[in-house]
């Protein structure tokens, strides 16, 4: 099992940029497939963003390529979100999560493949 530990996020304005991070322990964290889901209130945790364990592979939900970036430090067990340009239909808390790769090319985007999860974030953007 992987433990989750999130820092970032806060309340910014439309247009600020913000950086959230995630930094895991437990199981090797190089082998692991990590994603970024987030959830506003009275919707389903939707998929934000995903990073293989080589770190080569990323994937983007529509709603924030080109203005979010995920990144991996294994020498950190660290994977940050880095989001630019905010617009108040971000606004969610915002959750890392984990599951074991066993394919250097595969990436996951639905929840349900995950099995760890950190403890959540708030991140608002204002108008």
């Amino acid at each position: 099992q992987v433990q989750l530990v999130q820092s970032g996020g806060g309340l910014v304005q439309a247009g600020d940029s913000l950086r959230l991070s995630c930094a895991a322990s437990g199981r090797a964290f190089s082998r692991s497939c990590m994603g970024w889901f987030r959830q506003a209130p009275g919707k389903e945790r939707e998929f934000v963003s995903a990073i293989n364990w080589t770190g080569l592979t990323t994937h983007y939900a529509d709603s924030v390529k080109g203005r979010f970036t995920i990144s991996r430090d294994d020498a950190k067990n660290t994977v940050d979100l880095h989001m630019e340009s905010l617009k108040p239909e971000d606004t969610a808390v915002y959750f890392c999560a984990s599951r074991t790769c066993y394919d250097a090319s595969v990436y996951f985007t639905a929840a349900y493949e995950y099995l760890d999860w950190g403890q959540g974030t708030q991140v608002t953007v204002s108008s």
